[in-house]
């Protein structure tokens, strides 16, 4: 293909891909940021309380979910249900893995945060009658989130990329979308790196509101 051939299939192309990033890629990565970020407090909270039965489930959790590959907790997930007589859609299904994966990752960082509040806080609380949820509602949590907040802002952005594994599972987003594109054309070099650009694009932005993020949480905790 000539350069001027080139530059129109690229350029014809970005908004298709475009469409598919803004409908489908952040739509999974945010939703299932969510919902990891529940899970990863959940998960922390019964570490933290230290439940008998409930902590080593917990690091049972972590220890499967961190120690296989994403991708062939897609393939396994998207492949068994079926098996069992489960029949999901496959964004749904993408949705629950990279939660699930996300959120065992996560709550080692609430976790760590969480046991970097100093104790005498949680007794102090106590003290003055606060049962253990009011306790971590509002004293534990609120700090633990201003520490942890960093990390769980760039795991959104690993997760945005991390979408383009979905393509796996039969989900058209943003990078299966671009092959598709790709493959009508047989060009592929252009349009991969113009999808590398907009995934650039997503996570700079990201970046500029982690730092906004950071700013407020550290100018509240000045405050208080």
């Amino acid at each position: 293909m000539t350069g001027q051939a080139v530059w129109e299939l690229v350029t014809g192309s970005f908004p298709k891909i475009l469409e598919y990033g803004l409908k489908v890629t952040l739509p999974l990565a945010v939703i299932a940021f969510i919902l990891s970020t529940l899970i990863a407090v959940g998960v922390a909270m019964l570490q933290y309380a230290k439940v008998p039965v409930a902590g080593p489930l917990c690091r049972f959790y972590i220890w499967i979910i961190r120690g296989t590959p994403l991708l062939v907790q897609l393939m396994v997930s998207f492949y068994g249900l079926p098996l069992l007589g489960i029949h999901i859609h496959p964004f749904i299904v993408a949705v629950a893995v990279f939660s699930i994966n996300e959120g065992a990752y996560s709550a080692e960082t609430m976790r760590a945060a969480m046991e970097a509040v100093p104790a005498g806080q949680l007794e102090a609380g106590y003290c003055v009658g606060m049962s253990y949820m009011q306790n971590m509602h509002h004293i534990i949590l609120p700090q633990a989130f201003r520490t942890a907040f960093p990390s769980l802002f760039n795991a959104l952005i690993s997760m945005v990329k991390d979408t383009s594994l979905a393509s796996a599972i039969t989900v058209v987003e943003m990078f299966t979308r671009t092959k598709q594109i790709a493959g009508q054309s047989y060009n592929y070099l252009p349009l991969y790196l113009e999808v590398a650009l907009i995934y650039l694009l997503f996570c700079t932005v990201l970046s500029f509101v982690q730092r906004g993020g950071e700013k407020l949480l550290g100018s509240y905790g000045v405050r208080k």
